[in-house]
């Protein structure tokens, strides 16, 4: 039986082929192309158990291509395979060495490859999320620079319903802070002045 780990960056990613002893039979580094990464498998097709790639932000292009050549394909969990912290030499053959060493023990934590029709759904409801997060910490700063300002702070509606010219009526000074403290470090009379 072989295993195959997989190290998938922005631009290219190191493919290993372990055996069941852990010895190492490819390692390759390659341009993220399935035309080259596909005809390193190839040869070990009859014997790999498995190919993992770890769950990163760019994974659906090759776990497809791989799926769709018929490879059985695992999706890693990259919080849960984090690798002892100890360990003074790590590079990405050890890491791809490391998901295929995890799937052959039977460990390795997986996560769902939701099929490609799914994905765009998916993805938007994640960057709603990040939306409505990223709106509410900026009401939140806006309500902050409001109560440090003038003693009182603003309701969520009061800050949604501010225009330009009512922010101009309010006698803002111009060195109001938008929420970011670093400004004060060396100010006169601040804790990290001396």
């Amino acid at each position: 039986m072989k295993f195959c780990g997989i190290d998938l960056h922005s631009n290219n990613s190191v493919v290993v082929v372990t055996d069941e002893t852990d010895q190492i039979l490819l390692s390759r580094r390659c341009p993220n192309e399935l035309t080259k990464i596909l005809p390193l498998l190839e040869p070990h097709r009859a014997e790999l158990l498995g190919v993992v790639v770890e769950s990163t932000y760019n994974w659906y292009w090759l776990v497809d291509g791989l799926k769709a050549a018929g490879f059985e394909v695992k999706l890693a969990n990259p919080v849960a395979t984090q690798r002892y912290n100890g360990l003074k030499h790590s590079d990405d053959k050890d890491d791809a060495a490391f998901l295929a060493h995890l799937l052959r023990l039977g460990i390795l934590p997986t996560g769902y490859i939701h099929p490609p029709q799914e994905r765009a759904l998916r993805d938007l409801a994640r960057k709603r999320i990040q939306l409505v997060r990223s709106r509410t910490q900026h009401i939140l700063a806006v309500e902050n620079i409001m109560a440090r300002q003038f003693g009182h702070g603003m309701s969520c509606n009061e800050v949604k319903g501010l225009s330009a010219t009512s922010v101009d009526r309010l006698g803002l000074t111009t060195d109001c802070s938008s929420g970011d403290e670093s400004q004060y470090r060396d100010h006169p009379g601040s804790a990290g002045s001396d």
